[in-house]
């Protein structure tokens, strides 16, 4: 097409564009190159939640998640339903959706930026922003590792979350409440799509 142009100019008397400007015209759309973008294709998150008389964990696999990568940057957002954590025990699920005010703060989210080149290491460290009941708080420099297997990327690791992060008052059994730390383990499977 770029070709016909130059031609139909050329016959009509036109000056011929120098050959500078006909190599920025090619090049534009190869600097503009599309953005990477990740799926989150299977999670496993667990929170663990300590008592005197017994230890629970709650599980999920309802995760769901999507990377944009673009100049040299990855955004992630990671996003779970606060219900579909389970602990084996529905009673103690439904006090945990009334506690962490899971009917009026249904998603946990988690956002990071990550260099594009950090899918080459064996260990990441990052910055977590997590939105969870109604609070925000940012986890610096968390350790993450990584194993990719053909074009999947799979990532592990422990947030060290607490429940005073986020503001939820310590729920009690037998008068006794539950100790603070509330640590995640992560494990995710990422892909390109």
């Amino acid at each position: 097409m770029r070709k016909k142009i130059l031609l139909f100019l050329a016959n009509r008397g036109a000056p011929a564009p120098s050959l500078w400007a006909i190599y920025l015209l090619a090049t534009i759309p190869a600097l503009a190159a599309p953005d990477t973008q990740w799926i989150l294709e299977q999670s496993t998150l667990s929170y663990h939640v300590s008592h005197p008389l017994h230890n629970t964990d709650g599980v999920s696999h309802m995760a769901k998640g999507k990377g944009v990568c673009h100049a040299g940057q990855c955004d992630f957002l990671i996003a779970v339903p606060v219900k579909s954590f389970d602990s084996g025990d529905s009673n103690r699920d439904l006090h945990m959706l009334q506690v962490t005010r899971g009917g009026q703060f249904p998603l946990i989210s988690v956002r990071t930026r990550l260099p594009e080149t950090a899918s080459a290491s064996a260990t990441i460290h990052a910055d977590l922003e997590i939105q969870f009941a109604g609070q925000t708080f940012t986890y610096k420099d968390v350790a993450l590792q990584l194993a990719t297997q053909g074009t999947q990327v799979r990532i592990t690791g422990t947030i060290p979350a607490t429940l005073s992060d986020f503001k939820i008052d310590p729920p009690s059994l037998l008068a006794v409440p539950v100790k603070n730390e509330m640590p995640v383990r992560v494990d995710m499977t990422w892909r390109p799509q």
